[in-house]
């Protein structure tokens, strides 16, 4: 299993960059599924540098803030409108009669929430039309081609589930979302092969109100939950990217990597 970083930005994009977008590919038996999990921010344009967009098999979203699933607005237009996803032929185009439409694993309250982004232009149905649009069960444990994925409710400023992805051979991926510091997510990271938690703030929030980690605070829940790795993201490109790694270091007890765009962690 491979995951790619498409986008590590917070909630505003880093110069050049994108905010929360992860490619994670699982190839075997000469077949690759793509998951895409969250879609922030520039994160389409990222993702067609590196795949055909129409070979993702579904894209999982952690959380309803826009940093996490905003550019399923280019990627729904994509699908919808693009030359070779029409049923007549197009230029170079033949035409199909099965457009691509992969399937698109949101939270609870999804589709009112696409509506309501999309509808403020007339295009409501806009994310339906595009995707096969499932609002999971964060109990369920989903299953995308040869990958298995999990959820756990993490205390953010609105409902946001932290994800595992399981391969095959049982190498685990996990993805801790956006959080505030808390034990749940040291239990549900137990023992990852590799783990990648946000670590926005130089400092906690200082209205009291908690909602995203320090580099600090992401190392030493790392080093509770057992992690074989650690990678550290979501923080913008006003931070020093060695200060951050060194903080994160301090926390977890051991060397920690931080998430650039482009760079690829294999499980």
């Amino acid at each position: 299993m491979r995951i790619t970083v498409l986008g590590k930005s917070p909630a505003w994009q880093d110069s050049g960059g994108a905010c929360s977008g992860y490619l994670v590919e699982d190839a075997r038996d000469a077949a690759t599924t793509r998951l895409l999990i969250d879609c922030g921010n520039g994160v389409f344009g990222k993702l067609r540098e590196r795949v055909d967009y129409l070979e993702v098999d579904a894209v999982v979203i952690s959380h309803l803030h826009a940093d996490h699933f905003l550019d399923l607005v280019p990627f729904a237009y994509a699908l919808v409108y693009s030359p070779r996803q029409q049923p007549v032929p197009v230029h170079r185009w033949p035409g199909t009669s099965s457009p691509v439409r992969p399937r698109l694993l949101a939270p609870p309250g999804a589709r009112d929430t696409f509506r309501r982004v999309t509808g403020a232009w007339g295009s409501d149905d806009l994310v339906e039309r595009a995707f096969d649009v499932c609002e999971y069960d964060p109990d369920d444990v989903l299953e995308i081609g040869t990958l298995r994925i999990r959820f756990h409710p993490v205390p953010h400023y609105l409902p946001t589930w932290a994800i595992e992805v399981r391969d095959g051979d049982g190498g685990r991926f996990t993805y801790g979302a956006d959080s505030r510091p808390c034990d749940e997510l040291v239990e549900f990271a137990l023992d990852t092969d590799l783990l990648f938690l946000e670590a926005t703030l130089p400092r906690p929030e200082r209205t009291g109100v908690r909602g995203h980690l320090t580099p600090r605070e992401a190392g030493e829940h790392g080093r509770r939950a057992g992690a074989r790795r650690l990678v550290v993201t979501h923080f913008p490109d006003e931070l020093d990217e060695q200060w951050v790694a060194a903080e994160a270091a301090r926390g977890f007890g051991a060397e920690v990597s931080v998430a650039r765009e482009g760079a690829t962690f294999t499980v």
